[in-house]
């Protein structure tokens, strides 16, 4: 990797940001990011209990063999009953997450999933806002929970990154937080 870069000034990234200047895109929004799972069984867990997400919806596709699962941080009471209604519902929520299984996946020995932390780099992880960094860190210990780097480890203290069943990389942040170790890393 070269690290003989620099990054964009701001015209640079003035110049590189249009937004339409009719409404052409008004009503879009970041919906979903997808990720490949082996067991849902283990995942479904893992983003309910230690996370605190809740199912939107699911769909199976017995045809193509595989089933999708749509979490994020909605209260349960919302879920709409009529699974056509949810579906429609749970798709129009903000920034969720899409779990993809693939039917068999979780009886092969050899199966995984690149989680893009190694080479070759690429999709790097999601990231969960937490009031309390710490206080999650410690809840997440007692749940076993495997860390790819505590609170404390590292350039960047004050986050943290555990690993879900597919070792897929979670941000733990506080937004507050995150902003003063900017402010600190930017003044050197």
């Amino acid at each position: 990797m070269n690290m003989d870069g620099k990054p964009l000034t701001d015209e640079e990234i003035s110049v590189s940001c249009h937004n339409p200047e009719n409404n052409a895109t008004k009503d879009f929004i970041m919906q979903q990011t997808m990720l490949r799972i082996k067991d849902p069984k283990k995942t479904l867990r893992f983003y309910t209990e230690v996370l605190g997400m809740t199912l939107l919806t699911r769909m199976h596709f017995p045809s193509m063999k595989f089933s999708l699962y749509f979490l994020g941080y909605e209260n349960p009471s919302d879920v709409p009953k009529d699974e056509n209604e949810q579906t429609e519902w749970a798709l129009s929520r903000k920034a969720t997450v899409e779990f993809t299984h693939n039917w068999g996946s979780e009886n092969d020995p050899n199966q995984k999933y690149h989680n893009g932390n190694s080479d070759p780099r690429g999709f790097g992880h999601i990231g969960i806002a937490v009031p309390d960094v710490y206080a999650a860190c410690r809840r997440f210990e007692t749940m076993h929970v495997p860390f790819a780097k505590k609170p404390d480890e590292g350039k960047m203290q004050g986050l943290a990154f555990i690993k879900d069943p597919d070792d897929y990389w979670i941000e733990i942040f506080n937004p507050k937080t995150v902003a003063h170790i900017k402010a600190g890393l930017t003044q050197r």
